[in-house]
């Protein structure tokens, strides 16, 4: 058969009819009515079928369990394995530790008036990383805030700019300056909420201040300025004592600073952590021996003096003599702790108690004193002084040309003879080895070559060699205040041991502390030591008023009327210090008053003045007599009334 030939369909059985009106039914519940004839028979869709969602969901789970098992390592690695890398970590950048610098002591004068104290600064502070590119927008901004920060803050530009771009990019913390005025941070403050205003409306503006800081500090102030600057010494930038009382008891004014930690955010403290604090213990108060208005007198004279004969410098002293307090130590020239900037680095001491130089004939007295206590003369032993004095090496003269004198001991002292202490310290002991060593016991005792006990910065104990190693010449020149050397206290202190009848107090500038509770304690009490006999003490201050009262005495112009003054007057060879040659003159006087119930000690020295007349009772005889009636006054110390001794200073052969 051909495959283009129609397949014939085979009829099968004949069916039966369907009586009219019958309807086809499917079998089974639900069976949808068939069609009635005539219609198109609609093929029959075959049924849906879902596939098995058990293969899915393993992969689900799959991949959620890989996930939580990453999430469960890291967890570990930062909770168990690097937990306390990661707190440190958090904590550095998230915590920040500020010292709170305590309040330093004030320092008083004995009535309690202010000479030192602190009042509210500022240190100005920065975050390095808010001057970053990145936060400010712009590649300049350490350069920007430091042209703006450096004519407000007095330092250099470039080293601001250091501060602000750290090789240490994690830095988020430097200090800019310390101890600025509330002024200083109040102009920085307005610039920088000036700029923050204009960056809000001005996106191209950066504020280039937005780092900038402020942390309370205090700052150091001398309400007095120079006055008293070389017993009160300063304090430098780092806030500890650079010299004087400060340095002395730093430890006990600067207290003891504080710490507080705080999270912050944006260089700003975050007030919702929290912070903690451990308070600053503020330093204790300290009072001073010295009298504010005594000072002021005695610097202002030695200021005037110095200034007028052109000279080094000098210093004045004034001691309480019988407790050995100091109530005024002024030196000239000095400095204003309050503007180190413009001190001059040579007068930023205290000189009166560094100085080391020959005193002169202020130096006799010592002398007479070994020679009273051993016995050997009375105030009224006659003493023969010719115009010339071989002894040694050398041809030893009198400060003036005289025919021989007919002196009595007292004479000796109130004419200031040279061969006239020669002669009479000579005879000690029976051979001038053993004078010597006579001699040098006194000069130690008296603390000679020895610290004053203050224990201030910087002071020196003077020079005294001991007796076997004093040349030919020192034999007889350190008799009379040559060839060794002192310090102005150590001067001052001889005169207040005599004054004292014969009993050495050692000299304090501290009277106590205060601490933060309030409570007063006294300083130590002062060692004493008994140098002379009260008897002695008591001849050597009738001679003094000799030097004083006695019409040939050096020292008239030292004279106060209706007061008995005790005083003797130095002029000697100066050393200076820059070549170690004898280059012009050390000045001085020294004494006490009343003379016959002692007081109060005033002892003067100025060095190379080269104006007018050198003569120690010419240019500081004065000094006394203005300080000492000034001293005399405030301390109300009434005349005793009773009449001068009058010892006779000269006797016929």
């Amino acid at each position: 058969m051909s495959d283009r030939e129609p397949r014939r369909r085979v009829p099968g059985p004949a069916k039966p009819p369907r009586p009219r009106g019958a309807v086809r039914r499917q079998a089974g519940p639900g069976a949808r009515p068939v069609r009635r004839p005539g219609g198109a028979r609609p093929p029959v869709a075959p049924p849906l079928r879902l596939g098995s969602p058990r293969p899915r969901l393993r992969l689900v789970s799959l991949a959620l369990t890989l996930v939580l098992l990453a999430f469960v390592v890291r967890l570990l690695q930062v909770q168990a394995v690097d937990a306390s890398s990661y707190t440190a970590r958090a904590e550095q950048n998230r915590y920040v530790v500020h010292t709170l610098a305590a309040e330093r002591g004030e320092i008083t004068d004995r009535n309690g008036v202010a000479l030192a104290v602190s009042e509210d600064a500022y240190d100005i502070t920065a975050d390095p990383t808010m001057f970053s590119p990145k936060q400010l927008k712009i590649a300049d901004g350490p350069e920007r805030a430091a042209a703006l920060l450096a004519p407000i803050l007095g330092q250099d530009q470039a080293a601001l700019v250091r501060k602000l771009r750290p090789e240490n990019r994690n830095s988020r913390y430097t200090r800019l300056a310390t101890r600025q005025t509330p002024e200083v941070w109040k102009q920085i403050k307005d610039l920088k909420t000036a700029l923050a205003n204009k960056a809000g409306t001005d996106h191209t503006t950066a504020n280039v201040l937005a780092g900038v800081f402020a942390d309370p500090s205090s700052q150091r102030v001398y309400p007095n300025g120079d006055l008293a600057a070389g017993i009160l010494g300063w304090v430098n930038a780092d806030g500890q004592g650079g010299g004087g009382i400060e340095q002395q008891l730093d430890k006990q004014l600067s207290g003891k600073d504080g710490k507080v930690r705080y999270a912050q955010a944006g260089g700003r403290e975050v007030p919702t952590v929290g912070s903690t604090e451990t308070p600053a213990v503020p330093g204790a108060d300290v009072e001073l021996t010295i009298d504010r208005d005594i000072q002021w007198a005695a610097q202002n004279a030695i200021s005037e003096q110095v200034k007028n004969s052109k000279a080094d410098r000098g210093y004045v002293i004034v001691q309480d003599t019988r407790t050995g307090q100091i109530l005024a130590m002024a030196n000239s020239p000095g400095f204003d702790p309050n503007d180190l900037a413009k001190a001059d680095g040579d007068a930023m001491g205290n000189a009166a108690l560094q100085d080391a130089y020959e005193p002169g004939s202020t130096a006799k007295v010592m002398s007479m004193a070994a020679v009273l206590e051993r016995n050997v003369a009375t105030p009224l032993t006659h003493v023969v002084v010719p115009n010339r004095l071989h002894r040694g090496d050398r041809l030893f003269q009198d400060d003036i040309d005289h025919r021989t004198w007919y002196l009595t001991l007292n004479g000796v002292l109130a004419k200031s003879s040279n061969i006239g202490t020669i002669l009479a310290t000579g005879e000690l002991a029976k051979s001038q080895p053993e004078a010597n060593k006579v001699l040098y016991t006194y000069l130690r005792k008296f603390g000679i070559g020895g610290y004053t006990g203050l224990g201030f910065p910087g002071e020196t104990p003077g020079i005294l060699a001991p007796p076997q190693k004093w040349s030919t010449s020192q034999q007889y020149t350190i008799p009379f205040g040559q060839g060794f050397s002192i310090n102005a206290m150590q001067a001052a202190s001889v005169y207040s041991t005599i004054a004292n009848g014969g009993v050495r107090v050692e000299p304090t500038l501290v009277r106590g502390t205060k601490g933060a509770d309030g409570r007063f304690t006294p300083a130590p009490k002062p060692r004493q030591t008994r140098v002379v006999s009260e008897k002695t003490a008591k001849g050597l201050a009738q001679m003094l008023e000799s030097v004083v009262d006695d019409e040939q005495g050096t020292g008239v112009k030292a004279r106060i009327p209706g007061y008995r003054v005790a005083g003797k007057t130095g002029t000697a060879n100066r050393v200076d210090p820059a070549t170690g040659r004898y280059r012009g003159y050390t000045s001085s006087f020294a004494g006490f008053a009343p003379a016959d119930n002692p007081r109060i000690t005033v002892y003067c020295a100025i060095q190379n003045a080269t104006s007018g007349n050198y003569f120690g009772g010419q240019i500081c005889g004065p000094i006394y007599k203005q300080v000492m009636e000034f001293a005399l006054k405030t301390l109300q110390i009434p005349p005793t009334g009773a009449k001068a001794a009058n010892l006779p200073v000269e006797y016929k052969p």
